[in-house]
């Protein structure tokens, strides 16, 4: 199994309410929102149903940590840092809990009061177009590598 990481790419102006709930159980109410899923049948299939909407990729450590440093947000809006998760979970720092996370050895959910989702800036340079597919030279739909937009994204 591997990580996918998902980004809405477009808002839900004159969609179904099936495609609407399905965004909702990926947690991406918002443009430039992101969400970590993994491989399941469950959740390609659902990718699949909102493929006009996302863009999605297979995570590597080394974005999710960056992700995690700079994005993820507590509730009440605080910031992640290594000194919360050394006092709060069983691992020393951001790039431990990322390891073991990419592991399949920990979840989001370990980390109290974390944010199940993230959000991003627009990216820079802009999205290459919101109505093609990424095969077509769009931004939507799956990805060999997500790692260079979520960069611009940072």
């Amino acid at each position: 199994m591997k990580r996918i990481a998902v980004v809405r790419v477009r808002g839900t102006v004159g969609v179904s309410h099936e495609v609407k709930e399905t965004l909702k159980y990926l947690r991406l109410s918002r443009v430039n929102y992101c969400s970590i899923v993994d491989d399941r049948p469950q959740y390609l299939g659902m990718l699949q149903k909102v493929k006009d909407y996302v863009t999605w990729g297979p995570l590597e450590k080394d974005v999710l940590v960056e992700i995690l440093t700079k994005r993820a947000e507590l509730t009440g809006g605080e910031r992640l840092t290594d000194e919360y998760i050394k006092k709060n979970t069983k691992f020393k720092s951001i790039s431990d809990f990322a390891s073991a996370f990419m592991d399949f050895k920990a979840e989001l959910k370990d980390i109290p009061n974390l944010r199940p989702f993230f959000r991003l800036h627009p990216p820079r340079k802009g999205y290459r177009g919101i109505k093609r597919t990424y095969t077509e030279g769009g931004a939507l739909g799956p990805r060999n590598e997500i790692k260079s937009l979520l960069y611009r994204m940072r």
